[in-house]
């Protein structure tokens, strides 16, 4: 903890599988995790402790935080620090969508967006949440990003649209990040604009270049089969994105496209037996982009944020209701979430909390 802050971890919807992973984050990768804590419920983190308890073993033990303070060497490995929200609910069933489930999962983010936004925290690391339990909980987000988005602004004193933010999912082979995200497929057709698709390409270039130390090759991939065929299957790609591509290699960016959707992803993915022509894919849509990533392993993808003024990573796959409470549920992908995050996080000699 002398080179770096804390990482805040929120539970996720208390009904879901969110707490097991994060139990089995800590149990399974117990260095990675120091310095980690989890925003949410003692008696919750408790009882997925209990349910992913091996035989023979203890369960990890739980413990409340009162201050940040305490992760600088009094928090033991293979314990579970936690910082216990106050008006959380206890234990709520396992698998069901609720709007007690849904306002729990969302108090954690905010609190911990707002840490990060102080700088007591150096991101978050998120758990899952369900939507419908959003929505019941009268909650006007569709999903982090939103929330996310909308909080950041509030911070910074400016309208939502003055906060633009992209989803990027990302593993050890290939990363794509979307023009649009949780809309209807018409919404995300009319949503391909010459300034969202500049925008993006903008939001893509900065982040990326911070992490990788460098300018990211981005291909953009198009919006109709074979990238429009000239403008036989659509005018999209000559009217849009081609002048947004234009524009931004006029500005530095390096930016190719747009090429059939069908094939970049193929060209960008990284192996050990062959590089990728591209560091990121640039992606119309959210299916369009995602499908490719998740197909690689579910297990090793990490959703990030771009465009915020604090990190958020979290891990790619939802809430699992199906499974809640059978301690089957795999931690990769949040294990994933947490080295992301660390290597995104900018390191500070001490906690501000």
């Amino acid at each position: 903890m002398s080179t770096t802050r804390a990482l805040a971890i929120t539970q996720g919807d208390p009904a879901g599988i969110g707490p097991e992973i994060i139990v089995k984050a800590f149990r399974d990768a117990p260095q990675l995790l120091q310095g980690c804590f989890v925003v949410g419920d003692l008696a919750t983190m408790a009882r997925a402790a209990t349910l992913v308890q091996r035989t023979g073993e203890p369960a990890l033990p739980v413990r409340r935080l009162h201050t940040l303070k305490e992760l600088n060497g009094l928090v033991r490995p293979q314990e579970l620090p936690v910082w216990q929200l106050p008006g959380l609910p206890g234990p709520l069933p396992l698998g069901l969508v609720s709007a007690q489930a849904g306002r729990a999962a969302a108090d954690c983010v905010l609190w911990a967006a707002r840490a990060a936004l102080a700088g007591q925290v150096a991101g978050l690391v998120t758990a899952p949440l369900h939507k419908e339990a959003l929505a019941a909980a009268g909650l006007p987000y569709p999903g982090h990003t939103e929330l996310l988005q909308a909080e950041a602004a509030r911070h910074a004193g400016v309208a939502l649209q003055q906060m633009p933010v992209r989803m990027m999912l990302a593993n050890d082979e290939l990363r794509t990040v979307l023009v649009s995200i949780h809309v209807s497929l018409r919404e995300a057709i009319a949503a391909v604009t010459l300034d969202n698709l500049r925008q993006t390409l903008h939001i893509t270039h900065a982040a990326l270049g911070r992490s990788l130390g460098r300018a990211p090759r981005i291909g953009v991939a198009g919006l109709n089969p074979h990238a429009g065929e000239g403008g036989l299957f659509g005018r999209e790609e000559v009217e849009i994105i081609a002048p947004a591509i234009t524009a931004a290699r006029a500005q530095g960016l390096d930016v190719q496209g747009p090429f059939a959707p069908d094939t970049v992803f193929m060209r960008a993915r990284h192996t050990a037996a062959r590089p990728g022509e591209f560091d990121v894919v640039l992606a119309m849509y959210h299916d369009q982009g995602l499908i490719p990533v998740k197909y690689l392993g579910v297990d090793k993808g990490v959703n990030v944020t771009l465009g915020l003024p604090l990190v958020r990573t979290s891990p790619d796959h939802g809430t699992a209701f199906d499974i809640a409470g059978r301690g089957t549920a795999d931690a990769a992908s949040l294990i994933e979430a947490v080295r992301m995050a660390r290597q995104l996080a900018p390191p500070q000699e001490s906690l501000n909390a």
